[in-house]
């Protein structure tokens, strides 16, 4: 998300080097969520407000201009039969679809924030079967009723990969401040997946160390209730995730390869939850009987989707910059793995202690 947003300061600036919007962004949404809670509330509150405003005023446009028949300077008219006219499914054969698998997943990564962010809301068992409820529908209209309209105005011949659909969109039909104010919205919209992402990765490290599973340092909270350490770690990461832009100039690239590897740890991290649940259901079967929100076809569905990431993982290595994040993503495990023995050996250690009276530090 940082990657792109100085990729969408340069439809602005197109010399500006992509580094410098990314950095400001990192300071700024550090400083933001370093001071309290309530604001990251705030300030997600104003970047999704901006965003749901602008797709379905977007979306309003696209209707119009496709009743109306608007024809673009380049003589393409506006309608619905572009999404089924020859080469609009599958443009780039099946291979193409398959490809497309690696940024569907990308674009998801987030929905899990709604379990996330249960333990910090008034009444989740009222508040999170209305947000997962509506997830679907949401998808519906901001993902495939936004496709539709780019698809029936430009044409999908005339999608350009360089840059936003939803800019390019206004810009093909002659509309450069409006392209410019959509720029602004994608922007905004970058800014508040970033923003959700380092909120939940700073309160995921919390619980690790709460949990005694990251060391203790990330348990230190702020004045204002925010993890401060985890956060600062967080940002760290960031910035040197970042500073790729140094070494591969080209936005889309950098992305691409971004992207891929955090499609892969996120599959991962899905996958885990699967295992989890599947676990959860065959020990305590009891505590799943009271549940008063139980996910439908709950195993099959679990088991299902586990072989869906398995099938993602193999698509993944069909294409040359995705390939390269899934060779990569073995240091990342490996560096897991020698974090779990050593937190295995602390534990074995601190059991013994225990074992033979011994007394042992605060921790």
């Amino acid at each position: 998300d940082i990657i792109v947003i100085g990729g969408y300061f340069q439809f602005w600036f197109p010399h500006l080097s992509a580094w410098i919007p990314a950095f400001i962004t990192v300071s700024t949404l550090t400083i933001l969520n370093l001071l309290t809670v309530k604001m990251f509330g705030e300030t997600e509150f104003w970047f999704a407000l901006i965003k749901i405003v602008a797709i379905i005023t977007f979306l309003l446009v696209g209707i119009y201009l496709i009743s109306t028949g608007f024809t673009s300077p380049n003589g393409v008219k506006a309608s619905l039969s572009h999404v089924l006219e020859a080469g609009s499914i599958f443009p780039h054969g099946f291979s193409g679809f398959l490809a497309g698998f690696q940024i569907a997943v990308f674009a998801f990564i987030g929905v899990e924030l709604v379990g996330t962010t249960a333990a910090e809301t008034k009444d989740p068992s009222k508040t999170l079967p209305k947000a997962i409820n509506s997830i679907p529908v949401r998808i519906l209209l901001f993902y495939v009723g936004a496709l539709i309209c780019i698809i029936s105005v430009t044409s999908w011949a005339q999608v350009s990969p360089s840059q936003s659909p939803f800019v390019h969109m206004f810009t093909l039909i002659g509309l450069p401040i409006a392209a410019t104010l959509v720029n602004f919205v994608v922007t905004t919209s970058a800014m508040s997946s970033a923003n959700s992402g380092i909120f939940a990765t700073s309160r995921m490290m919390y619980g690790l160390a709460v949990e005694r599973d990251a060391p203790k340092y990330f348990k230190k909270l702020s004045k204002g209730k925010v993890p401060v350490n985890s956060l600062l770690f967080s940002m760290g990461c960031i910035v040197i995730g970042t500073s790729m832009l140094f070494i591969i100039p080209n936005v889309m690239t950098a992305f691409t390869i971004f992207s891929s590897l955090t499609t892969v740890l996120i599959m991962f991290v899905y996958g885990m939850m699967l295992v989890s649940y599947l676990a959860y259901r065959r020990k305590a079967p009891h505590l799943h009987e009271k549940s008063v929100y139980k996910m439908p076809a709950g195993i099959f569905m679990s088991w299902l989707c586990l072989a869906f990431l398995v099938f993602v993982t193999v698509v993944l290595s069909l294409d040359h910059d995705t390939r390269i994040a899934l060779y990569c993503s073995p240091l990342w495990f490996g560096g897991l793995y020698i974090a779990y023995k050593y937190r295995s050996k602390k534990d074995a250690e601190r059991s013994w202690i225990l074992k033979n009276g011994k007394r042992i530090d605060r921790e």
